[in-house]
């Protein structure tokens, strides 16, 4: 470590960094092919509704790919992260394909944007790798509008049940037998180091996180587990041993809301509708 004021954000500030020129290499991470654009921007559809001009924030925005897809239906976008060479491309991406997006640097988990500021937040791959979950979504929760809406795309990658634990081990096998050259970048030893230090070291189980969506006075949540189209898009794309190995991982979107009207107390009074 660097010195006793390293902390864990630094760590994966600079994991990240380090993966930024290799990220879009990856299936999962870059689309590929129209079909698994099309079943994101369905995806994005169902849960977040038309852009037509509303303001959305793409927090841990990587090199831009969800923000692509959000512009592409509609929406005027906020990228935030705190990897510069992740903005610098995304900024560069946005500027190649003419898309309403602007780049900030933040951490997603105190981001300082103006108060209900967006009608949508957007998250892919981000809520497992949180120091503290709950911090992060009562500001997402401040920055959003009345009534503006969450959706958190991420997966619970624990084996939890038989299924998924033979499947585990299927893929461990015939990695063995494959050529299975690490993805460039990805440094294991400081994945792991991190993954045991977040909040979710045992996994992301979607039900841990809508309760702590709740928790930060979000409602109608709602678990989409229906991710067949974009797991078979993607899938085309990978070794079978990693197309195995992600059938035995929980994927899932939630979706929550922020009430139009929150609940206030004033001096001496009982709640009341704000």
């Amino acid at each position: 470590m660097a010195g006793q004021n390293w902390t864990i954000k630094d760590e994966i500030r600079d994991y990240w960094s380090g993966r930024a020129a290799s990220f879009d290499l990856s299936p999962g991470h870059e689309i590929f092919a129209e079909d698994e654009r099309h079943a994101w921007h369905a995806l994005i559809e169902k849960h977040l509704g038309a852009g037509a001009g509303r303001d959305a924030l793409d927090l841990a925005s990587g090199t831009g790919v969800i923000s692509r897809l959000l512009c592409e239906r509609g929406y005027s976008v906020t990228g935030l992260d705190f990897s510069e060479p992740m903005l610098e491309r995304a900024e560069a991406k946005a500027k190649a394909h003419g898309l309403d997006a602007r780049y900030v640097m933040g951490d997603a988990e105190n981001t300082l944007l103006a108060d209900a500021a967006y009608d949508v937040i957007m998250t892919r791959h981000l809520v497992w790798t949180l120091p503290d979950p709950a911090a992060a979504f009562a500001d997402w929760f401040r920055v959003l509008k009345p009534g503006g809406r969450v959706l958190i795309v991420d997966a619970d990658m624990a084996a939890r049940t038989l299924r998924s634990r033979l499947l585990r081990k299927a893929a461990a096998v015939l990695k063995r037998f494959a050529d299975t050259a690490d993805r460039p970048g990805v440094d294991k030893e400081r994945h792991n180091r991190i993954v045991a230090q977040v909040h979710f070291s045992g996994g992301a189980r979607a039900e841990d996180v809508a309760a702590l969506l709740r928790d930060a006075g979000f409602q109608n949540i709602a678990i989409d587990r229906g991710f067949s189209p974009i797991r078979r898009a993607q899938g085309r794309h990978m070794p079978l041993h990693q197309r195995i190995d992600r059938a035995s991982q929980d994927r899932y979107a939630i979706q929550a809301s922020k009430p139009v009207q929150q609940a206030v107390q004033a001096p001496g009074d009982s709640l009341r509708a704000a």
